[in-house]
């Protein structure tokens, strides 16, 4: 059962066209905002005062929105917008008519630029599922841990990474994987296409020398 604890209660409702009135945003996400999203709402602030853990160093607060949908489909240009604008780490809850929900995170960093500006890095979620079958472990010593620990959780086997590596250092190798990985499909299509005996067999060990790297 996925159960915040009462003191990090938020529950503020959040006008959707907070996210676009006032930006240099595309009459398509507009769209999105109005056709897909129903409800937002901010649904709870994890901090080092509601949690009665140590702040993080890289990490303040940990904000829980809530997203109930119109159907059953949510473009992803709509999370990364709000995520964009929030100066802080989010961990969004999607909730569809149904009554299915979702978890779903982006590991963000802050810019180095000294702003409050974040950098989306790699995003992550659950299956789909019913509310009380999903759950998240909140315990942490700080917040940099919590923080840590639910874009772990929620990740899942997306990230690979060996004992004692960072969550930075397993995002930037699942990247790099992904990466390796849309390069060997699209090799794969190019040499399904290749007349010449040649230059399917360079392709193939371009992809050979690819899946090596995975």
């Amino acid at each position: 059962m996925l159960d915040f604890p009462k003191s990090t209660a938020f529950g503020r409702r959040f006008p959707k066209q907070k996210f676009y009135e006032n930006l240099d945003v595309s009459a398509e996400v507009k769209r999105l905002f109005v056709e897909q999203v129903k409800l937002i709402t901010w649904a709870n602030k994890l901090s080092p005062e509601t949690m009665n853990i140590a702040p993080g160093q890289m990490v303040r607060e940990i904000e829980v929105f809530r997203l109930t949908l119109q159907g059953q489909d949510l473009d992803e240009r709509v999370l990364s917008l709000m995520d964009k604008q929030i100066p802080y780490h989010i961990l969004f809850l999607l909730e569809r008519p149904d009554g299915s929900v979702q978890l779903h995170v982006t590991y963000k960093e802050a810019s180095q630029s000294g702003s409050n500006a974040f950098q989306l890095r790699q995003s992550y979620h659950t299956e789909w599922s019913k509310l009380e079958e999903l759950s998240l472990n909140l315990t942490a010593l700080d917040m940099d841990a919590l923080y840590e620990s639910i874009v772990r959780q929620i990740a899942g086997d997306a990230i690979v990474a060996p004992q004692g590596e960072s969550l930075k250092e397993a995002v930037e190798q699942t990247q790099q994987r992904e990466k390796l990985e849309k390069q060997i499909a699209q090799l794969k299509v190019k040499m399904k296409k290749e007349k010449q005996l040649g230059r399917q067999m360079e392709l193939r060990r371009e992809i050979q020398k690819l899946e090596r790297g995975i």
